[in-house]
């Protein structure tokens, strides 16, 4: 009987998408457009974290949101809201944005006098980890509800995120919520993770992470030193 064959196509799906990944943010760093990649999953606090961020950047950096859902528009008009540029995009079931959905998704954006372009991506802990979308910088928000212990339930997530926003501080006294365990979890997965506890509906640290926000984008649109 003949062999069959065998196609590893994951790894070729993966290394097509790095290959894309790494193209993206070389024509960003060209552009001097810092693109932040937000994940968490549903429920977390994205959007009205997202609102907090850009009450606290917008004065100062021309900013762009991309929301992108499975359905609906719900997100992308609370943002607009907030008078940045904001669009919606829908994945048609996908539960995660890959390179060239981001690069689509940047060009409907219109980036040409955006400074730093937001992609929230979809809500869940699993599919938007493996996918390298371009982003300069991962970022996600664990919320104080789900628990403690998810970055031991969900390695790949804290692994790849460069800060991790602990949302929702405000109710710890009423969960069995272990902060510094929380902390240390995390960077058992990721040494060089931030970590910046936040409550995005009292504002309560959020200076912290709009001062990390705006040292990385400035950072990345410095020029080089040769």
């Amino acid at each position: 009987m003949d062999e069959v064959k065998i196609l590893e196509i994951k790894e070729s799906v993966f290394a097509d998408n790095d290959r894309q990944a790494e193209g993206l943010r070389r024509e960003l760093k060209g552009k001097g457009i810092f693109l932040l990649n937000l994940m968490s999953s549903p429920g977390s606090g994205k959007t009205t974290t997202l609102t907090r961020t850009i009450e606290a950047l917008k004065d100062e950096l021309k900013i762009g949101v991309m929301e992108a859902d499975i359905d609906s528009d719900v997100d992308a008009k609370a943002i607009a809201a907030t008078g940045v540029k904001a669009i919606q995009l829908h994945t048609g079931g996908m539960c995660h944005l890959d390179a060239d959905m981001t690069r689509q998704g940047l060009d409907g954006l219109e980036t040409g006098d955006v400074e730093l372009a937001i992609l929230e991506n979809v809500g869940n802990l699993v599919c938007p980890a493996e996918f390298d979308t371009g982003a300069v910088k991962n970022a996600m928000i664990l919320s104080v509800p789900e628990g403690h212990d998810k970055p031991l339930k969900y390695p790949l997530m804290f692994s790849i995120c460069d800060v991790v926003l602990i949302n929702k501080i405000d109710v710890m006294p009423y969960f069995d919520f272990d902060l510094e365990k929380c902390k240390e979890y995390i960077h058992m997965r990721n040494p060089n993770a931030e970590i910046l506890p936040i409550c995005a509906k009292t504002g309560e640290g959020i200076d912290a992470w709009a001062n990390w926000l705006r040292r990385e984008v400035n950072a990345w649109r410095s020029p080089r030193k040769e």
